[in-house]
């Protein structure tokens, strides 16, 4: 799988699976994106960092909501990101977001 192959999410998730060590990457509007691996800390890690401790905190005072690190997101056939966190609020609690039997997030979080 390269940069700006066009695929179906399907098969993205295919070759991404076979691949023993994958890079991280995304499918958006059918194409490929291969995100870089090197992160700065001032300008990535740090604010990274604060943004779960905060996502963290709401999650433990707000009930039905559930925080995630870095989880695929299948938004459609053609849209499959993996963002750095998700805050969801679960269908229990009235959320739209479900997670599918091999457990991944699908839908809008």
């Amino acid at each position: 799988m390269t940069n700006g192959d066009k695929l179906t999410r399907y098969e993205f998730e295919r070759r991404y699976n076979a691949v023993s060590k994958p890079k991280k990457s995304e499918l958006i509007e059918g194409i490929v994106y291969i995100i870089p691996a090197t992160l700065r800390f001032i300008s990535h890690g740090q604010p990274h960092g604060r943004i779960l401790t905060w996502l963290g905190n709401y999650e433990v005072m707000t009930s039905g909501t559930a925080l995630g690190v870095e989880p695929t997101v299948r938004l459609d056939l053609d849209n499959e990101s993996q963002p750095d966190a998700v805050l969801i609020i679960i269908p229990e609690a009235g959320g739209q977001t479900r997670i599918s039997e091999d457990d991944y997030i699908e839908g809008l979080p």
